[in-house]
Formats: structure tokens, sequence, C-alpha cells
């Protein structure tokens, strides 16, 4: 017969065996309900703080695009485009900026070391356009060090910074200026990209991403608190708030991610005008998309990584929800990879009950993902079409977005951050060309 303390001593392992096990079932029950919904919650989260937007900033506005509002003065502005073998796309780019509907600007072209003959054609330009002025680096010094050069010669105490691919809309500059004239607070205002490459699946999907994604997301952020970037293609910034900060950093590989970061968490505003649209091209093949979101998803944990102490600040609390979206994104793309490797083991070997049984997704969860993301894709629709005419034609190819740019997201993700981790300091970031999609 066992004595009283065996007795015990079993039931207790027991009951601690029976507990870790219950424990961990729960563990990876949250972990597989975590993967599955986390997308339609931040959908709906996107959803309701644009829509918050649009009704206090957007609905019933009678000025558009085409027609801005007059404004109290219309103070000079500098216009900085940062070029690197953008021989194609120069000449385009710096004729369409002529048409601006602003009294007083300059443009700035900064040739950043091209291989090709983007600086003839920039001194071309120079030329023929009085307000036209042209810099010349003998070696690519990277975006962020072009637009140092531009910002510090330029004459102008207000900047807008676009593309050396990008086609800014005539008002642009008025829509830019109306928020700076209305508070010294204002550091920089963001403006609406809109995409010109259209002609391959991939393109038409980046035109309704814009849109139902990129779009939505920056409503929401200033209703929640703060931007996570301003558009790296289209943003005006006051240069006393940049000089405050330091410019833009030369080391981190997307510049747009860290000024905005850099300038919030000096406690300067930043804006976003959906009405500054600015037509730019994107990539249309799966290799320029991956270099280019690959990027951006390093210079997004870059970020992170580097200001991560400040954030401890009480006074940087309207960050955190910028950061903790972050966390939970990038948690949830290795939450996709933990999920995807039991799949693949499952095939090939027996897994424990609490595994198997929450591999596969619920059926009801597939009705559940295609109306919220219907939803979600026809909001923006419905937003956006006072920016843009016929978008919704796009609306039909959005059914591909999930399949085709979830898997980029989580992958470039998961490749990024260990990258941004382990990137050795002080390393200048320059630029390679980009994929400019088919035309």
């Amino acid at each position: 017969m066992p004595d009283f303390i065996s007795i015990v001593d079993g039931v207790s392992q027991f009951a601690h065996a029976a507990f870790i096990n219950v424990n961990l079932e729960n563990f990876f029950r949250c972990l597989f309900y975590f993967a599955f919904f986390y997308p339609v919650f931040m959908s709906y989260v996107w959803i309701t703080g644009a829509l918050v937007y649009w009704w206090r900033r957007e609905r019933g506005k009678t000025h558009t695009v085409d027609f801005p509002p007059t404004l109290s003065e219309y103070p000079g502005v500098s216009i900085l485009v940062p070029c690197f073998n953008e021989s194609l796309v120069a000449e385009e780019t710096i004729s369409f900026l002529m048409k601006q509907n602003y009294p007083t600007f300059e443009i700035i072209a900064i040739n950043d070391g091209s291989s090709d003959d983007t600086a003839e054609i920039l001194d071309r330009l120079a030329e023929r356009y009085e307000n036209v002025r042209v810099i010349q680096f003998k070696e690519n010094q990277g975006k962020a060090m072009a637009l140092r050069a531009g910002a510090l010669l330029s004459q102008y105490e207000f900047l807008i910074c676009i593309d050396g691919d990008a086609l800014l809309s005539p008002n642009a500059s008025t829509w830019i200026m109306k928020h700076f004239l209305s508070s010294p607070r204002v550091g920089a205002v963001t403006g609406n990209p809109r995409i010109r490459t259209r002609s391959t699946l991939l393109g038409r999907i980046q035109v309704g991403e814009f849109s139902a994604v990129v779009g939505l997301i920056k409503r929401s952020q200033r209703i929640y608190g703060r931007l996570f970037s301003v558009s790296g293609v289209v943003t005006g910034f006051r240069k006393a708030a940049l000089h405050r900060v330091g410019y833009w950093s030369i080391d981190m590989i997307t510049e747009d991610i860290d000024i905005t970061w850099k300038l919030q968490m000096d406690y300067w505003d930043v804006r976003f005008e959906a009405n500054a649209t600015s037509w730019i091209l994107m990539p249309e093949t799966i290799k320029g998309l991956w270099n280019q979101r690959l990027r951006w998803a390093q210079g997004g944990a870059e970020v992170m990584i580097r200001y991560l102490t400040k954030l401890m600040n009480w006074r940087s609390r309207r960050m955190w929800p910028v950061f903790l979206d972050y966390f939970a994104s990038l948690f949830w793309s290795y939450t996709i990879l933990f999920v995807f490797l039991l799949f693949i083991l499952q095939q090939f070997m027996p897994l424990p009950e609490m595994l198997r049984s929450h591999i596969y997704m619920p059926e009801w969860l597939g009705l559940l993902f295609g109306m919220t993301f219907t939803l979600q894709f026809g909001v923006s629709m419905m937003i956006d079409s006072r920016y843009e005419k016929d978008v919704g034609k796009i609306y039909y190819w959005l059914i591909w977005y999930p399949l085709v740019y979830w898997l980029i997201i989580v992958a470039t993700a998961i490749v990024a951050f260990p990258k941004a981790l382990f990137k050795r300091g002080g390393t200048r970031a320059v630029w390679t060309s980009p994929d400019r999609g088919l035309r």
C-alpha cells in the first residue's frame, strides 16, 4: 500500500502536469486566434478611424483637388527633387512641376551621382527654366544626404519634397501650405500618392492598396494619435522643424519613416492632406515589389529599434499606439510563419492534439474575411473617389490583395527585422534604381 506522502506527491505531479498542459493549450489557442483575427480587428480599427476622419475633415467640403482654398498669404516654397538614374522621367517630372498654381516657388533638383545621363538632362532643364537649380553630386550619397543639401541651399522656409518620377498635382503646394499657415506647430504635411502604373495585376492591386490600406491607415492614425510615416514621394516640411531635429538621418534606409518619428518625438504636428495628390510609378514585377517592401519593412524596424528607449517617456505617449500597432503586426507575421511551419510538419509527422486542432482555418472565418475586406475596400473607394476619378474600377481586382500582398508583407517583415537588428551602426544608406513598372 502506498503511503500518504506518496499519494499526495503523485496527485501533486499530476495536477502540475495537467495545469501546464491546460496553460499550453490555452496559449496555442490564443496564438491561433490572434493569427486569424488580427487582420480582421485591424480592418475595423482602420475603417472606424477613417470614417471619423472623413466625417470631421472631408465630408461636404466645397474645395477639391482642382479648386483649392484661397490662402491669407503665399510664402515662397522650395520644391526638392532628389534624382538617381532618372534619365527616363526627370524631364517629365520637372516640366510638370512648372505647372504649379502657386505664385512663388523654386525647384531644386539634386543629382545623386547618377550613372546615366541624368546630370546632363537636369542641366538642360536649368537652362530652360529660370527657377530651376541643380545640385550635382559626383558620387551616390543617398537620398537623405541629397535632401539635406537641397534643404540647406534652398531660399525659402517651406519645402516640398517629391521623388524624381512623381507628377505633383498643380494645386498641391497650396493645399500643403494651408496647413503650415494654420498653426506654427505643424512641422510636416504628407500628401496623397496615386498610382499611375496599372498595366498589370500587381499595378491594379497597388492602386487599390493605396486607397484601401495606405489612405485608410493615415486617416485613422491622425484620429488615434500620430502617423507612422509621411509619404516619401510627396511631403511638405517646415525648415525650422527640420533644423531642430537635425534633418534627415543618412544612416536610415527609409528616410521618410525616420524623419516622421524625429519630428513627432520633438512634438511637432505631422498632418495628412488628401488633396495634395502626386502621381507616382510603382513596381509591377514580383522582384521589384519584393525589394521595395523589404526596404520599407527594414526601415520601419530600424526606426522602432532606434526610438524604443525614447518611447518610454510619458511625454511620448501619443506615439504608443503607432508602436503597438507595429509590434502587433510584426508579432503577427512571425505567428503566421509558426502556423505555416506547423502545417508543413503535420504533413510528415504526428503533432500533439493542441497543435493539430487549430491549424486549419474554420470555414466561417473565410466568409468573415471576405465580408470585412469587401467593406474596407468599399469604404476606401467611397472616400477616395473624391481624389481620383474612376478609382472604383479597381474594386474588383482587390480580391487578390490578401493573397498577393499578405504573403509579401509577412515574408518581408520576417526577413527585414533581423537585418535591422544586426545592422552595423553608422552605415550610410545609399539607393539603387527602383522598379518603375510598365507604362
